[in-house]
């Protein structure tokens, strides 16, 4: 609907473009949601942009934008269409346009929102990647509700979406582990699981990077990626940081770099001119002692991204990464030449409170609360939901025992709570699973308040896709699927669903609130959140 609003108006302003002679060109029509539902559904602001260019009142403009506009509204859904100062256009849609939205959601189901707007383009979603050299930790942990969610509204978007887990497993980490595991002057990592690859160490082995390899992959097969499974997450890839060295595609990177005249030698290091990039300092690909660095690697991971055919890269990481990243983003940039390619999501720190404290954590101490201690506390629903709930740029204070609490507190117990009460109903009212019963008719009778409320939030879900799918501001779907919780519990506190003595409103009635359900569960689904028939 907004984009057919969008639409009639760009064609009424060059209708009016062309009657006035303007040689200017056209702003963009932007058509968006009043923040109250008083000023309509739609409203623009196109009249009060106009109105310097071809030097008229912007009431005169919106009343000749409107006017144009008009003629077709019936078509649109439009209602009416009221021009208020100084200015903004604000268009209602009919009730029949809500009423007709329910009779969609029931016949399309799950597929309710889905859209061709990625047109197949091919995306690798990259998140987590936590070094193996522990169990994951909240920092990490942060990102894999936020990635896995992102990556199912874009496939819903149209998008092919490949999920990705870096392992760093080469380098400085890995080496730090095997001094660990041999318990040497040199050692940083503690904990129990240090202590259990200790004990395991084939007493003929002495070599630090060796048995950090050896520790490496125990760490991934036995905590990494079960804790993994245990959040809800399958990659589709593990990409292996070795492999880029064993495969000599780090030395092709900063040979690359070499023919370009990007790098030079210095105190025995090579270093990368990344200052020419607007970088506050040159970066070391290769230190005195003969080591990559992360920078040699990062690049010779992202050419490796963009040679394996994807239109985009997303990554997501903490943002004490966040320079190395921009760093990685102005290599696929500059010296790629692969402009728009690469998104950064930069995620911020996870603070756990317990009894009104914060736990500390610390991986090289050996005491931390890590992600598999939060899963089993409080289990994946309100792990995921909690997670995607904060938009990635804000701090995280998860509180566990809120997240605990069977009330309207907890915010993911809410949601689903609202899920489990409309199966009731239906389950009431002899409609199946297969939804047995449901039909279209009789939605003229939906004209209470509650009930419009209601459909004018569902309607509002294929546009938050769309809008996620651009922006990947995933923390609106949780807000979503709150809301449109608390507006069926609003309708359902005020409104009878089973009548006996009305059977056709409670055919109308059952009609929305299975297409509440619908776009409720299909909403939890994308967070990766269950959507119990009962609880």
């Amino acid at each position: 609907m907004k984009k057919q609003i969008e639409k009639y108006v760009a064609e009424a302003v060059e209708q009016l473009f062309s009657e006035k002679g303007a040689s200017f060109a056209l702003p963009k029509i932007e058509i968006s949601r009043p923040k109250e539902e008083i000023f309509g559904d739609y409203t623009a602001n196109v009249a009060m942009i106009l109105a310097g260019k071809i030097k008229k009142n912007p009431m005169e403009i919106a009343e000749s934008i409107k006017h144009k506009v008009e003629s077709r509204k019936y078509e649109a859904g439009i209602e009416r269409i009221e021009i208020v100062k100084p200015g903004y256009m604000n268009f209602y849609l009919s009730k029949e346009y809500f009423q007709n939205k329910i009779a969609e959601i029931n016949r399309a189901k799950e597929e309710f929102g889905n859209s061709n707007i990625g047109d197949g383009r091919k995306v690798l979603v990259e998140f987590v990647s936590a070094n193996p050299t522990g169990s994951i930790h909240l920092g990490n942990a942060r990102g894999g509700p936020l990635g896995d969610a992102l990556a199912n509204v874009l496939n819903k978007s149209g998008y092919q979406v490949a999920r990705e887990f870096y392992v760093n497993d080469f380098g400085n980490q890995v080496l730090m582990l095997g001094h660990s595991i041999l318990k040497d002057d040199q050692a940083q990592y503690r904990g129990d699981y240090v202590e259990d690859l200790a004990k395991n160490l084939d007493a003929e082995k002495k070599d630090p990077m060796e048995i950090g390899n050896w520790g490496a992959e125990i760490i991934l097969e036995k905590f990494i990626k079960p804790t993994c499974e245990k959040l809800g997450i399958k990659f589709d890839n593990w990409f292996s940081e070795k492999s880029l060295h064993t495969s000599g595609e780090v030395e092709k990177t900063i040979a690359i770099l070499r023919e370009k005249n990007l790098v030079y030698e210095q105190d025995g290091a090579t270093w990368f001119k990344s200052t020419q990039f607007g970088d506050d300092k040159d970066r070391v690909l290769v230190k005195s002692n003969g080591f990559k660095t992360y920078s040699a690697t990062d690049f010779a991971y992202h050419k490796n991204k963009i040679e394996r055919g994807f239109d985009k890269l997303i990554n997501i990481q903490g943002a004490d990464h966040h320079k190395q990243a921009e760093v990685v983003k102005s290599f696929v940039e500059n010296i790629l030449g692969q402009k728009d390619k690469m998104g950064l999501i930069m995620t911020q720190i996870v603070r756990v409170i317990k009894d009104g404290k914060e736990v500390k954590m610390s991986k090289r101490k050996g005491v931390y609360f890590a992600l598999d201690d939060l899963l089993d506390e409080v289990g994946k629903d309100a792990v995921r939901f909690i997670f995607t709930s904060y938009a990635p740029n804000s701090h995280i204070n998860f509180d566990i025992d809120v997240a605990k609490e069977q009330s309207e507190k907890n915010p993911v117990f809410y949601a689903q709570y609202a899920h489990a009460r409309i199966c009731s109903i239906l389950s009431k009212a002899g409609i199946s699973d297969k939804e047995q019963g449901i039909s279209d008719k009789n939605l003229e009778l939906l004209n209470n308040e509650k009930e419009l409320s209601l459909m004018k939030e569902l309607n509002k879900f294929p546009e938050l896709i769309e809008e996620i799918s651009r922006t990947y501001e995933v923390h609106k779907l949780p807000y979503y699927a709150i809301g449109l919780a608390d507006k069926f519990h609003s309708f359902y506190a005020v409104c009878r669903v089973i009548d006996e003595e009305n059977s056709k409103l409670t055919e109308a009635r059952l009609n929305l609130i299975n297409a509440v359900r619908i776009v409720l569960a299909e909403a939890l689904r994308l967070i990766g959140v269950s959507a119990p028939n009962k609880m």
